[in-house]
């Protein structure tokens, strides 16, 4: 087969047979040849006989692909993260055959996601939330230490072993993001049946970007509005790395021109991060008062 970013040619041998396959390079040149030798067809005198093979070029439709022979929907390259690629897609998939909107799929599998990883981030959730009621505690060693940083950070590591908080718990739910965020933009960006695929209004192509820029300027936003239900680093260079991420995040999604699915999977993700941040902060006010 010969692969494009949307399509795809494809010899397709009978599978009854056991073929030879070989693959060399034209010497001088940045050129390949393919090809496939059948068996020997024996043919009686006066009979007759024939060789066939299909050959496909079209879009890289995974159902049809599937049905034309097997493991040619593998062609469809979901980068190193295939294996969480594909069950998303797969999800996706069957959610708009329902809702008949790629947007909208996007958007519900993004709150099941966030459901299925909820019992894992929860307990990050949790440190996060012990570790913003910590802030104020945390900000008056830094007025007492601030100059003297080994101190610092013997006093910090001292109240976090009080306080039984884990200061890297909040990086869980990050970690868990990325090999998602990973997948869906290579999904978005492979699937032929999300191409020109509208959500509403001014989205009128999910794998291309925003052509007003509505959408990475919300994912900034809502990952500012992320950072204030978070508790800010003690280290000043790196509460001011924080503070930058919104910007820089939003900066790279339009200079890349990520496609607008991606930004609003991301979005979503990142409002529904605040209502669980919200929700379990007001989980550990109603225990610590009973």
């Amino acid at each position: 087969s010969v692969v494009q970013l949307y399509y795809i040619s494809a010899w397709i041998p009978p599978a009854s047979e056991i073929n030879n396959y070989s693959l060399r390079k034209i010497s001088g040149k940045d050129e390949y040849v393919m090809s496939f030798t059948s068996p020997p067809l024996v043919i009686a005198p006066g009979a007759s006989g024939e060789y066939s093979s299909r050959f496909y070029v079209g879009p890289k439709d995974q159902k049809v692909l599937s049905d034309l022979a097997d493991y040619l929907d593998l062609t469809i390259d979901y980068g190193f993260l295939w294996m969480v690629g594909k069950p998303i897609f797969m999800a996706m998939d069957f959610i708009e055959s329902y809702v008949g909107n790629w947007g909208w799929a996007i958007i519900l599998v993004t709150i099941l996601l966030k459901l299925l990883l909820y019992p894992l981030s929860k307990a990050s959730l949790k440190s996060m939330a012990k570790m913003r009621e910590l802030q104020p505690e945390m900000n008056r060693l830094k007025e007492l230490y601030g100059d003297d940083r080994q101190k610092m950070s013997q006093e910090l590591m001292g109240l976090y072993k009080k306080e039984k908080v884990n200061p890297a718990g909040g990086c869980l739910p990050i970690l868990l993001q990325m090999p998602i965020f990973l997948a869906i933009y290579w999904v978005l960006l492979e699937s032929v049946e999300i191409r020109h695929a509208p959500w509403i209004f001014w989205i009128q192509d999910l794998s291309a970007g925003d052509p007003y820029l509505i959408l990475p300027i919300l994912m900034g936003g809502s990952m500012f509005l992320m950072q204030k239900t978070q508790p800010m680093p003690a280290d000043p260079m790196q509460a001011k790395i924080m503070k930058f991420l919104p910007i820089m995040f939003t900066g790279f999604s339009i200079w890349f021109n990520f496609p607008s699915g991606v930004i609003l999977y991301w979005t979503v993700n990142n409002v529904i991060s605040v209502g669980q941040q919200y929700y379990v902060g007001k989980q550990l006010k109603k225990s610590s008062q009973a």
